[in-house]
């Protein structure tokens, strides 16, 4: 009995240990924040502008983003002489799909806006509870060979998705969400490869993945970046 009382003691101790050195959320999202260049450095950044090179369904051609931190994100792509271009600001948001059967601006669906409104910042996790946003720590998970922190993260409007972050280097290595097409909800999953310091000093994937619900994929590369360069304000706003 007393070996029984001994071992029980032993295995509280060994787990009250174990929970005082589990880390938190906020404190895996410090980690991550100093691993791509630092709250100080987060703090000077007013706008990003990428040149990629966009490759799905075999076709591969130009993408441009530009996020003006906290007041808009502009997204074009050209397929085939296409361009597809995705909007979304602090107050909306609005698309132009010719593969959809349009060419004239649409707006977006309230609940697809709300699911990517927090596009218009340039870190997902930065002052997010600024932004009204709370995260949950919801233990690890496999993504290929890497166990790694999974983060739910909610923002205001009560639309999440999770991350998957590395244990080793603190990158977002994954995305998970949903988002909903012609009316049905599919699994949305972003995978987020290759970093790298830019001149700047933020660290950001080189390759991004994005599969659709495994009906739709595409790779995004990116080829250049600056960071706060002058942003016309007017090129996320809709035209009647």
């Amino acid at each position: 009995m007393k070996s029984l009382k001994r071992i029980l003691l032993l295995v509280t101790i060994l787990i009250g240990a174990a929970s005082a050195y589990a880390q938190t959320a906020d404190e895996i999202i410090t980690r991550h924040i100093d691993a791509i260049g630092g709250k100080d450095k987060l703090n000077t950044i007013t706008s990003v502008r990428m040149e990629s090179t966009v490759e799905a369904m075999g076709i591969s051609g130009p993408s441009t983003t530009t996020i003006l931190n906290g007041k808009g994100f502009r997204n074009e792509s050209e397929f085939n002489g296409q361009k597809v271009i995705t909007v979304y600001t602090d107050k909306g948001g609005w698309t132009v799909n010719p593969f959809a059967g349009s060419t004239d601006p649409q707006v977006l669906p309230d609940e697809q806006y709300k699911a990517s409104e927090d596009d218009i910042y340039i870190e997902p996790f930065f002052k997010y509870a600024e932004r009204g946003s709370k995260v949950e720590l919801q233990g690890q998970e496999k993504v290929g060979d890497i166990n790694a922190y999974k983060i739910k993260l909610t923002n205001k409007d009560n639309s999440s998705a999770t991350y998957y972050l590395d244990p080793s280097t603190y990158q977002i290595v994954q995305i998970s969400g949903t988002t909903n097409m012609m009316g049905q909800d599919m699994e949305v999953k972003t995978t987020c490869s290759d970093y790298k310091k830019t001149d700047y000093g933020f660290v950001v994937p080189q390759t991004i993945q994005v599969n659709i619900g495994d009906q739709f994929s595409m790779t995004t590369k990116l080829n250049k970046i600056e960071v706060n360069q002058p942003v016309d304000a007017s090129i996320f706003e809709m035209k009647k």
